[in-house]
């Protein structure tokens, strides 16, 4: 038991020995030059115009939170339909269950036009 446990051991240190390595001989080999433009912020290759605090519309903090939701489901989906078959018919209607309740969500969003881009 203890050999299995050492060799996860001996793969962790030398995943962190190899990405050391890499940031120090990165360090050695980096060619230091900072200057005017290479220090501004980058954006889209344009010079940067106006203030940083932009305020965005809440929809599209709502499509976001709309997207996890559904990401979400799908987390509870694929261990249930693996496992379908020793579950029997509870399941299945529990699950239909759960996938309207979803679908009444999407489709209140929808009405209320939180997925329009306009």
């Amino acid at each position: 038991m203890l050999v299995q446990y050492a060799s996860v051991g001996i793969l962790f240190l030398g995943a962190i020995f190899f990405a050391c390595a890499a940031l120090v001989v990165s360090r050695l080999l980096q060619t230091r030059n900072p200057y005017k433009e290479k220090c501004s912020t980058y954006e889209c290759g344009m010079p940067p115009m106006g203030n940083a605090w932009v305020r965005f519309k809440p929809s599209y903090f709502l499509t976001g939170l709309i997207f996890l939701l559904f990401d979400v489901e799908m987390m509870f989906l694929l261990p249930w339909a693996l496992g379908f078959g020793d579950m029997g018919l509870a399941a299945l209607i529990e699950m239909f269950v759960f996938i309207v309740i979803l679908t009444a969500g999407l489709a209140y969003a929808w009405k209320e036009g939180v997925l329009k881009w306009h």
